[in-house]
Order: structure tokens, then C-alpha cells, then sequence
């Protein structure tokens, strides 16, 4: 009788595997898939765009710096001083450069789709993660090709400026969102439309001439001064200007101008991307 109390006694000491359950495992959140996403499609755009080819990124800041010497070499042969200032180098890149912000991200965004056909068949990967991933390495490429191209200016040259960051971070921000927007739209249209890529670039090849790349809007007479205004790039090269020449005076700059262009076009890209992206990638 004492054994078997003995024994019951360890029984009621024993723990009830029965009733024992494993704590749930934490989902992941959504948030935390997203960007790991983002990260692997951009790490994946950077191998196929810059690690297949000799040097990489060091050809993403050669081709706009020699572009950049082409331009001044030109113009320093038929004129003694540029528009603005007294250095040709540091005039062409303040305006060639966020240029360059924008035509770099409209052109990297709207082959998003295209790009990553075959990822976006996996349920993870949505069409907002590959727009995204584009845009961020394109963003982040031109901003590390301006900021090596204008340090290198200011160190060999005397340019004779005066930044202003916050006006000159501006500027360039205000390129990259237009490029986003123009960008989720051609997304849309050249997808599509393939032949949409050939009109497009066609009809933009002529912008960097009437953008404010290689003179000032306000050396412009009228009535084609009014006219260059609607062109929201002149306001992005006039805003970045007056970042770098302190007495310069940009006042036909309209942020909100750009910034609305930039959200109409983006949010109507979107509006429709999201309605058709499925049936644009089973083309």
C-alpha cells in the first residue's frame, strides 16, 4: 500500500504532456516581406546591370563626367564665360546632373515590368516591388555619380559657389519624383504598347536642349521664355542653379508645379497598373 501511495503521489507530480502545446510561431510581417523583397530585387539589378560589364559602377560616373567634358571643352572654345559664374564645368553639371536624376529614374522605372516578368509570377513579389527596387537603385546610383562628379569639380576647379544643401537636395529630390512619375506611367504604356518605347524616346530626345541644361531661362526672350515654363525640368535645373550661385535668383521655380506632375502622372500609373498589371505580364 505505501508503493503504491508513493507512486501516485509521483504520477500527481508528473506534467500533462497532453495538455502541453508549442507556442504559435509569429507570423512574418507583411512590412518585413516587402523589404526583403525590395532588397533582393535591387541587389538582383545591380549584378545584371553593373557586375556583367568591366568596371561596373565606375562607367556609371565616367559616362556622365566625360559627357560633362565634352560640353565644357565645346563651349569654353566659343565663349569666355558660361551664362552663370565664371566655370563652365560647375554651370553644365548643375544642370546636366539633375537631368540626368531624372532621365535615369523615368527610364529605369518604366522597364520595371518588363524587367522582372518572370519574378512577378511568384506570389511574393508584387508590381509595386519591382517599381520600387528600380527606383531606389536608380535614385541611389545618380545620387553617388552627382556627388563624386561635383566633389570633383569643386576640388579642381575654382568654382566660386556657395551650397546651399537643403535647396540643391531639393532640386535633385524633386528630379527623381518626377522621373518616378513619368516613369509608372510609361510603365503602363510600354507594356502595353511595346512601340511606345520607340516614340518615347524619340520625342524626348531633344529635352536635354530645352530643359535649362545649357542656358539660363532667363536669358530666353519672350515669347518662348512662357513657353519653356511648362517644360517641369526647367523648374528642376533653375531650382538645383540656385543652390550652387547664391545671387542667383530662380523665381519661375515652382516646386508644386513639379511635384503635382509628378503625383498625376504616378497616381494615374498606378490606377491602371494595378487594374491590368496581370493581364500586361501574360502578354
Amino acid at each position: 500500500m505505501a508503493e503504491h501511495r508513493k507512486l501516485v503521489a509521483c504520477e500527481g507530480r508528473m506534467p500533462d504532456l497532453s495538455s502541453h502545446h508549442d507556442p504559435p510561431l509569429r507570423p512574418v510581417m507583411p512590412r518585413m516581406i516587402t523589404g526583403r523583397v525590395i532588397l533582393a530585387l535591387v541587389l538582383r539589378e545591380m549584378s545584371t546591370t553593373y557586375g556583367r560589364s568591366p568596371g561596373g559602377y565606375l562607367w556609371a560616373i565616367l559616362e556622365p563626367a566625360l559627357a560633362l567634358a565634352l560640353m565644357v571643352a565645346i563651349f569654353a572654345a566659343g565663349f569666355r564665360t558660361p551664362p552663370l559664374g565664371r566655370d563652365f564645368a560647375i554651370f553644365f553639371a548643375t544642370g546636366y546632373l539633375p537631368f540626368a536624376m531624372f532621365s535615369a529614374t523615368s527610364q529605369k522605372v518604366a522597364q520595371a515590368l518588363n524587367f522582372n516578368r518572370q519574378l512577378l509570377g511568384f506570389p511574393r513579389v508584387t508590381f509595386l516591388d519591382a517599381l520600387l527596387a528600380r527606383f531606389l537603385l536608380a535614385v541611389l546610383t545618380q545620387a553617388m555619380v552627382s556627388v563624386a562628379i561635383l566633389a570633383g569639380i569643386v576640388m579642381l576647379f575654382e568654382t566660386r559657389t556657395i551650397l546651399d544643401l537643403s535647396v540643391i537636395v531639393g532640386g535633385f529630390a524633386l528630379a527623381a519624383g518626377l522621373g518616378l512619375g513619368v516613369g509608372v506611367l510609361n510603365c503602363l504604356l510600354i507594356s502595353r504598347h511595346q512601340v511606345w518605347h520607340s516614340v518615347w524616346s524619340v520625342l524626348t530626345r531633344p529635352l536635354v536642349l530645352v530643359s535649362g541644361v545649357l542656358f539660363l531661362h532667363d536669358g530666353v526672350p519672350e515669347p518662348w521664355r512662357g513657353w519653356l515654363e511648362w517644360n517641369p525640368l526647367v523648374h528642376v535645373t533653375g531650382l538645383t542653379r540656385s543652390g550652387f550661385y547664391h545671387g542667383y535668383d530662380a523665381g519661375y521655380a515652382d516646386p508644386l508645379y513639379v511635384t503635382g506632375l509628378a503625383l498625376g502622372l504616378g497616381t494615374m500609373g498606378l490606377l491602371f497598373l494595378s487594374r491590368w498589371h496581370r493581364d500586361l505580364l501574360d502578354r
